[in-house]
């Protein structure tokens, strides 16, 4: 599904094709790029692949905190996470519209992902083992999720960046949710502090490989860059998760499970261990620990779902029922 960019066919297609440079300068303009637009087909395809593996998160993404929502401790916390979930679930819906507009159907787009023939978030391919997870997980890992999601919605495709407006809105409510559960874990009992230290653990490396390989490593970066799809590439949106959230972790006290993290003054950088993309690209092609987990549950549920959808094309497909004629 994913088209490789060659960067001097794609410069010579620009000399050749009057579209090409029309549409680069509709976008160097900070013009948005609509369905019904003429765009490169790798435009398209790089659009296809980036928001049907967004929109398979969001549904996955579910999946590891709806387990906990049974075992809430409160009734409060039950609640929100019922209503986190529900979000999470509506994202998915959003953007596999997003999508269908650049040519794929919805259907087809959950059959691959049922399938295992398309991919979601590194992220969501592991276990939630305790309720410290779920308190993880709407912290850093939506709030790496913003920084990504808030960048591409400037970026130039319409469909994808105005979803993405309401998803962030949403999202932001997330975090803030899971801050306010990290604060009260870590200034709770002993036992509390060490279980969101041990969910820290299990989480930091998926986490640092969220926002995708290294520029060095990633195939796509520079031409989603120059199509302003993405404003900023894979380093610095890791970068900006480093600045923004080490400094309020190490205020909760917890200690970073990587012994290189260090802030660099004179780069303004945070140096760290890099991630092993090896491992990064077995689990996001479902070599994951949970991996099989996640789709076989999505499978499960789009069967149960099938009376549901049937119904439906029924209801729309159904015949008026003719009114008979007064006399």
């Amino acid at each position: 599904m994913v088209i490789a960019v060659d960067n001097e066919k794609t410069a010579s297609m620009s000399d050749v094709d009057p579209r090409l440079s029309a549409f680069e300068a509709r976008i160097n303009r900070g013009e948005k790029i609509e369905p019904a637009d003429w765009m490169p087909d790798d435009y398209r395809q790089q659009l296809i692949r980036l928001i049907h593996v967004h929109a398979n998160s969001e549904i996955c993404g579910a999946l590891p905190e709806g387990k906990w929502i049974p075992h809430a401790p409160t009734f409060k916390r039950k609640l929100a996470l019922v209503a986190k979930v529900q979000d999470e679930v509506g994202h998915g819906q959003l953007l596999y519209r997003a999508a269908e507009t650049l040519g794929p159907s919805r259907e087809q787009m959950i059959e691959d992902l049922i399938s295992g023939k398309s991919k979601f978030s590194n992220v969501f391919h592991y276990p939630a083992e305790s309720w410290a997870d779920v308190a993880i997980i709407a912290w850093l890992i939506d709030a790496a999720a913003i920084i990504n999601q808030t960048m591409m919605a400037e970026g130039s495709y319409g469909p994808y960046a105005r979803a993405l407006k309401r998803i962030c809105y949403e999202e932001a409510f997330h975090m803030k949710h899971g801050y306010e559960m990290c604060v009260v874990l870590a200034g709770g009992t002993r036992v509390q502090r060490d279980m969101l230290q041990d969910a820290l653990n299990r989480w930091w490396t998926p986490i640092m490989m969220f926002h995708g390989p290294s520029d060095k490593e990633s195939k796509h970066t520079t031409q989603l860059v120059k199509w302003k799809v993405k404003l900023k590439t894979n380093d610095e949106q890791r970068q900006q998760f480093l600045r923004q959230f080490v400094p309020k972790m190490l205020d909760l006290r917890l200690k970073i499970p990587d012994k290189s993290l260090r802030y660099d003054s004179a780069t303004e950088t945070w140096r760290y261990d890099d991630p092993d993309w090896n491992e990064f690209k077995k689990v996001v092609n479902n070599g994951g620990p949970v991996s099989h987990e996640r789709v076989e549950a999505r499978r499960l549920a789009h069967v149960d779902g099938l009376w549901v959808r049937e119904a439906l094309t029924a209801h729309a497909n159904r015949q008026p029922i003719p009114m008979p004629e007064r006399n």
